[in-house]
């Protein structure tokens, strides 16, 4: 097996794991219905997670294509 598989197995575990943790649309006490709110703004530990999310669902379509390419 190449690097590139081993990044793109690590990225989709990262990746999967990272989209789970997240609630949608509120902050982690929405997870247990504690939220009322429509309209919210990341902030926090929230804001960390969605954006390290971002940076891992790029690296993983990268590795995914260098893979099909080299």
């Amino acid at each position: 097996m190449s690097i590139y598989n081993y990044i793109t197995i690590a990225s989709m575990v990262l990746l999967t794991f990272l989209i789970l943790i997240q609630t949608r649309g509120a902050d982690l006490g929405a997870g247990l219905g504690s939220s009322g709110e429509i309209n919210t703004t990341r902030r926090g530990t929230d804001k960390t997670i969605f954006q390290i999310t971002i940076i891992t669902a790029i690296v993983f379509a990268v590795s995914l294509l260098l893979g099909v390419i080299v």
